[in-house]
């Protein structure tokens, strides 16, 4: 275990634990791995072995010669269910071996698995410190139907056996307040961030379609606007309309359905998940026209590369913007999101100035800070032991 000296500590033994080895979690806990091994620590993951394809293979791969503590991938379920009694014993066994100074979860299951596990795991000096982060997860379901309410009242129970909360925005922690209720453990505030490599301008390809989405293909992400405000752009720009797709999820086939069905006055085509950077280019326009964000990376990122980016108000992409937000979109309206993508598209709307913009959020959003903000955290938990 970490040796402490007041509030100072020494290398720490640490694992991550979530279900879903995809989109921005995974890209939040790589970006920590990264920040923490080079600080001297010891990392490890826990993860699903069903979730993701061969992009997060690859990924995976690439970060597990840092993981001094291994990688460990176990079936996770994403519903609630007796399955779930098996998973938490079988995690149990297999983190109690790894002797962790802290458990640093990530999304409802991967924070519900974690800390009961890490509450039953010595005694209080030697607990390993529980920290979660919810990055989105429960929030997004409806506190007026039942299934929102029973995950909020489960979220309200874990606070008990959590040292502290961890969130990645003010809109996630303030979402959390209103749903969940006043937090009754000590939380923190960390805001998502990009490398310095990360702000490196990227140019439009030459044969870039209009418009882009890079992402999960899911409702959620608002997908299925996307694709239908393609033919109503059309109509209000009198032109042929070209879109590209990079990403794979839940709904995939449908959305190929879908894009066969929106007429000769519209091309798309779907590409495989690919790192953003490699792809920005392939569209004038980056399209992010989600029903619910927590903190996107997407949108930090193309803000970085200065790619112009039609974004929804949703979530934490209010704070990104700032000053600028009143170029944001009003979410789940495709006659909004229709007007913006055409507005921009012939010029009688505009963005806000790349470079400036990047300037802007380069100031804020840092993984860096970040990783420091969530590393005193945890010297916080381990103190107040």
């Amino acid at each position: 275990m970490a040796k402490t000296q007041g509030a100072k500590v020494d290398s720490l033994r640490i694992i991550h634990c979530f279900r879903s080895p995809v989109g921005g979690i995974f890209r939040h806990v790589r970006d920590l791995i990264h920040e923490q091994v080079k600080q001297g620590h010891e990392v490890g993951i826990i993860c699903d072995n069903n979730t993701g394809g061969a992009f997060e293979e690859q990924l995976l791969e690439e970060i597990t010669p840092r993981l001094a503590l291994g990688l460990h991938r176990f079936s996770m379920q994403r519903k609630i269910g007796l399955g779930d009694i098996k998973i938490t014993w079988n995690l149990y066994k297999n983190i109690k071996r790894l002797d962790v100074d802290v458990l640093h979860a990530h999304g409802a299951k991967g924070g519900a698995y974690a800390r009961i596990i890490g509450t039953f795991l010595g005694t209080r000096t030697k607990r390993p410190a529980r920290l979660y982060c919810p990055h989105g997860g429960s929030m997004h379901y409806d506190g007026n139907k039942l299934s929102g309410r029973i995950y909020f009242k489960l979220e309200r129970l874990l606070e008990n056996v959590t040292d502290r909360l961890i969130f990645v925005s003010a809109y996630e922690r303030d979402g959390y307040f209103s749903k969940v209720g006043k937090a009754r453990c000590p939380h923190t505030l960390a805001r998502n961030g990009l490398t310095k490599k990360e702000f490196k301008p990227l140019k439009t390809k030459k044969n870039a379609t209009d418009f882009l989405f890079i992402g999960m293909m899911r409702d959620l992400k608002g997908v299925d606007l996307f694709l239908n405000a393609l033919p109503l752009v059309a109509q209000k720009t009198n032109r042929k309309i070209t879109a590209t797709l990079v990403g794979d999820g839940p709904d995939l086939e449908e959305y190929n359905a879908l894009a066969s069905t929106l007429g000769d006055k519209v091309t798309v085509k779907f590409l495989k998940p690919t790192p953003a950077r490699k792809v920005f280019g392939m569209g004038k326009f980056l399209v992010v026209p989600s029903r619910a964000e927590s903190m996107p990376y997407i949108v930090l990122e193309a803000i970085a590369a200065q790619r112009p980016t039609i974004a929804t108000r949703v979530g934490g992409i209010p704070e990104i913007y700032a000053e600028y937000s009143q170029a944001l979109v009003e979410p789940d309206n495709l006659e909004a999101l229709a007007t913006a993508m055409a507005g921009n598209l012939v010029g009688t709307l505009h963005l806000p100035a790349p470079k400036i913009f990047a300037e802007r959020i380069q100031e804020n959003f840092s993984v860096a800070v970040m990783a420091q903000d969530i590393m005193t955290a945890y010297q916080a938990c381990i103190a107040a032991k």
